[in-house]
């Protein structure tokens, strides 16, 4: 959430910028609440104070009657001062915790994701001189992909994979991961972009599937609760996402100046109801309610926070040139950003059998946004503590096979293997 004082100070801005997030909040409500809860905290602590003075009063020797009858009436405010105080400081917060953050500067206003700008397209569409298929055509043929005997034992939008399409998948996540935890790779990555940030490798994580009610909140990706699986009987929720479970890990710690930035490459099996979708997202494996994901998490200084951002671009690019996808760097509008976000870029790349652009990678910057939620903090070098500054991004998904099928298919049905993919297939070309 936003600091308050930032708030107070820039009301009109904050709520121009909140419906410019499609976030249905009213700023000048949140103050009216902070001033109550304030004024109200005061009248408790004077309270307590006084209640204190009589205490002391007391002390070493026997209270007088007026004492006497002053304290419980004291105590007896205090009961319905501190209950009443208890209700506005949660509706404070409730009504605190709708604002989003505030997108920087370079993010295109807008009230639909067809607000969304191309920032630049990359690579060649391949021309082909067969009829092309889309992946679940090719899948289906090759019996890669199961969801008839899926939806029989978990409904529908689930999926077998199997064979080929399993060890494919399981190559490009150690690719990824090699990439990922080399320093050599990553500086490279960050010369070539101009970048001032660190090429300290991604630690590999594989984080637990389930996450809490609070610190799902914390991190503010428990909304929209329709797409979340909750755990009946529980407090725990299917995460729907690596970074959930990263990027809360942390919660009320302290992190030191040296050892800044704290990046971690998770790998996670992640779960999205995808209401309504339907259609052609219906076929294949683009929107599935179960689906395999390495995601970028990174805690880092408030200067560095946006170049850490502009890396985890960066990273994506190198992955998708390297793999020879046609790609679409796409700087996403107020609206399309998220609510914890000041930043956000897709990167879409060319399905030729869908005949479209799809997204496959997203990269979130949050400011200190998450950071103030979960009181995570910074010692820098002099001793003071500051929240930090974290960011997210897909290192890989699911959806990137589905590139690679459809844009590396032969006339005869296979699929070639892009090179850098090669050596983790045991050498082989085409599948």
């Amino acid at each position: 959430m936003l600091d308050i004082k930032y708030l107070r100070e820039n009301a009109e801005m904050v709520q121009k910028f909140s419906i410019q997030k499609g976030c249905s909040v009213d700023v000048k409500k949140v103050l009216e609440l902070d001033v109550a809860r304030l004024t109200m905290l005061k009248e408790v602590e004077d309270l307590r104070k006084e209640k204190n003075e009589i205490a002391d009063r007391s002390k070493g020797g026997k209270p007088t009657e007026d004492d006497i009858e002053k304290g419980k009436e004291i105590k007896n405010k205090l009961v319905e001062l501190e209950a009443r105080f208890g209700e506005i400081d949660t509706n404070f917060l409730t009504e605190f915790k709708k604002i989003p953050n505030i997108p920087l500067s370079d993010v295109p206003v807008g009230l639909t994701e067809d607000e969304n700008v191309i920032a630049k397209m990359v690579g060649e569409k391949r021309n082909f001189n067969f009829p092309i298929k889309n992946h679940w055509q090719i899948a289906e043929a090759k019996n890669w992909i199961d969801k008839e005997r899926a939806s029989k034992v978990s409904g529908a939008r689930f999926a077998y994979l199997k064979g080929d399409l399993v060890r494919l998948e399981w190559a490009l996540m150690n690719y990824a991961m090699d990439i990922l935890s080399d320093s050599e790779t990553l500086q490279k990555i960050i010369t070539r972009n101009n970048l001032k940030a660190s090429s300290k490798p991604f630690i590999p994580v594989l984080p637990p599937y389930m996450i809490r009610t609070a610190p799902y909140d914390a991190m503010d990706r428990l909304e929209p609760r329709e797409e979340r699986y909750k755990i009946e009987g529980e407090d725990l929720w299917l995460q729907g996402s690596a970074e959930h479970v990263l990027g809360s890990m942390h919660q009320d710690e302290i992190f030191e100046e040296k050892d800044m930035p704290v990046r971690y490459v998770g790998f996670a099996t992640s779960f999205r109801k995808e209401a309504g979708s339907a259609g052609k997202d219906m076929e294949g494996i683009i929107r599935m309610h179960q689906f395999n994901k390495l995601e970028m998490e990174s805690f880092c200084l408030k200067e560095s926070g946006l170049d850490e951002h502009l890396l985890m671009v960066a990273i994506q690019e190198y992955i998708l040139e390297k793999l020879g996808l046609p790609y679409r760097v796409v700087q996403k509008c107020t609206f399309d950003i998220g609510k914890p976000n000041a930043r956000g870029i897709d990167m879409d790349v060319w399905l030729p059998g869908q005949d479209k652009y799809r997204e496959t990678h997203t990269a979130d910057y949050m400011t200190d946004y998450q950071a103030r939620r979960l009181n995570t903090r910074v010692r820098r070098e002099n001793g003071d503590l500051e929240l930090i500054y974290t960011n997210d991004a897909t290192a890989l998904s699911q959806r990137p096979l589905v590139a690679i099928i459809e844009n590396y298919q032969t006339e005869n049905g296979d699929v070639e293997i892009p090179a850098v993919l090669q050596p983790y297939m045991k050498n082989k070309k085409s599948i």
